[in-house]
């Protein structure tokens, strides 16, 4: 069986050459890098047009071990960390617990993840732990420039901005991957960026690479293929598909940042729309639970029978993306699939309708079929694209298709503690467990993991959990501490 990670490199491949950019902090150029994601977004417009890759900068220390659009931004990249710490209390927890034990002592992790102020909490953790760290962005719009100063202030070697090129992308990957007198002993992946290129690359660092974390769908996807292909060479922890982080990340996150996202990006009202959410995963869930409660008229789709069913149950109705193509005003992709909406499909939309993805990569939607001479693009604003067709219509495209949430506004906090501290505990697992107790494959977090990540995120809502008495415990056939569901309990 051979594996395939062109798709993910192709999306990078897709975009057209970066053109000139305004200097205003709204550019609305093309290649435009500026956010509505904070208000720190509105300092980059004292930036010069100079690719970071071209600039000589350093830290106060005296170190140039990074890459980021300005380090002159760390100040408040400091603040916005500091604020999200306010909202990370399992995190903050773990530091202060586990700092005194330092369970990552000698760990060299390399990331590529979404550089935001709540990854900067993990990564700050991580180091309180006795790791050392390298970290490049897993999305070429979700960095927050200011963040990335911030943390290559504090002396973690950080190469990510927001707008990098596909070719900025990989060189930013590399430059965590390939030092000298430096290798990595574990992995943190977000999408599975960061790991094919190492296999691609450096295979011989997986010799004394421990494990892998890797918390989307699409990576963990491509860690099942390598392993039942037999090509994987290091075990690796499934993190996506852990309960706190599916029903939490994925269905509570989405269920507040899609309204968010969609907002940000077109002052839109929901009342009344009609929209289509392809997919009934918990993304799918999420998404469609928030619509629905702003008085939308959502529809759904699914290839799944029972995630069909639970849509029919919630109140929505399957449809096929053909039927309801004509007529809906907003059109959403949440699958993990590829070329769910097709030319086909963006050619009989409507006027006006808009088109996101809430899922990894920007494979969901055929953007690269919309890159031909009739079609004109027309950039409105920040991540908000018109696409005219010849006939005057024009389709409103969000983030070029790729993560809406992350690419347009931001991701509750609070949420994010909960991932974060999933992949702390994940690393910290696979670091330290003796020879053998893992081998070759992809394992889920244990429950007791889980459990764990929950009740340090109790005490935010002065919450009492009910203790087993030691008859209802044996009655039962528990420990009265947990796990308290098994293995194979669907939440």
């Amino acid at each position: 069986m051979q594996i395939q990670f062109a798709d993910q490199k192709q999306e990078f491949n897709k975009r057209p050459t970066k053109i000139g950019r305004r200097s205003l902090s709204r550019s609305i150029s093309q290649s435009s890098t500026d956010s509505y994601s904070s208000a720190a977004s509105y300092t980059d417009s004292s930036d010069d047009e100079t690719s970071p890759r071209d600039k000589q900068q350093k830290n106060s220390k005296g170190s140039s071990d990074f890459c980021v659009k300005n380090i002159k931004q760390a100040e408040f990249g400091r603040r916005e960390i500091e604020i999200a710490e306010q909202e990370m209390p399992a995190l903050m927890a773990l530091r202060k617990r586990a700092q005194g034990e330092k369970p990552l002592a000698g760990a060299k992790i390399v990331g590529c993840t979404h550089i935001t102020a709540q990854t900067a909490v993990l990564m700050e953790t991580l180091g309180a732990l006795g790791a050392q760290c390298r970290w490049a962005a897993c999305n070429i719009y979700s960095t927050l420039n200011e963040v990335a100063a911030a943390l290559a202030e504090s002396g973690f070697p950080v190469f990510a901005w927001k707008g990098e090129s596909e070719d900025d992308f990989w060189w930013c990957i590399d430059r965590c991957v390939n030092v000298e007198g430096w290798q990595p002993n574990m992995i943190l992946d977000d999408g599975g960026d960061l790991t094919h290129w190492i296999y691609k690359k450096y295979p011989n660092m997986f010799k004394k690479i421990k494990g892998i974390v890797e918390e989307s769908v699409t990576g963990v996807h491509r860690l099942y293929q390598l392993s039942k292909a037999g090509k994987l060479c290091v075990p690796a922890m499934n993190v996506n598909d852990s309960v706190t982080k599916q029903k939490f990340d994925n269905l509570y996150c989405c269920r507040e940042s899609i309204l968010d996202g969609l907002k940000r990006t077109t002052d839109m009202m929901f009342g009344g729309k009609q929209v289509v959410v392809c997919g009934y995963g918990e993304v799918g869930k999420g998404c469609c639970a928030a619509l629905k409660a702003m008085g939308s008229i959502v529809y759904v789709t699914e290839i799944d029978p029972i995630c069909a069913l639970q849509a029919c149950m919630d109140g929505f109705r399957l449809v096929k993306l053909n039927e309801v193509i004509r007529q809906v005003d907003i059109v959403i992709t949440c699958t993990g699939n590829k070329n769910v909406v097709t030319r086909e499909h963006l050619d009989r939309m409507k006027n006006s309708c808009i088109v996101c993805n809430m899922g990894h990569s920007n494979t969901e939607i055929d953007v690269a079929s919309l890159r031909t001479p009739e079609l004109t693009w027309e950039r409105v604003r920040s991540q908000v694209d018109h696409v005219i067709w010849p006939d005057g219509k024009r389709i409103v495209l969000l983030a070029e298709g790729r993560l809406l949430n992350l690419s347009c506004s931001t991701v509750p906090t609070f949420v994010l503690s909960i991932t974060a501290t999933t992949q702390a505990l994940a690393l910290i697992e696979l670091y330290n467990a003796p020879e053998g107790r893992y081998k070759q494959d992809v394992y889920l977090l244990p429950k007791k993991m889980d459990e764990y990540v929950a009740s340090l995120h109790l005490p935010t809502f002065d919450a009492h959990l009910t203790e087993l008495t030691d008859e209802q415990a044996k009655y039962l056939g528990l420990n009265k501490n947990g796990p308290f569901k098994p293995n194979y309990y669907r939440y």
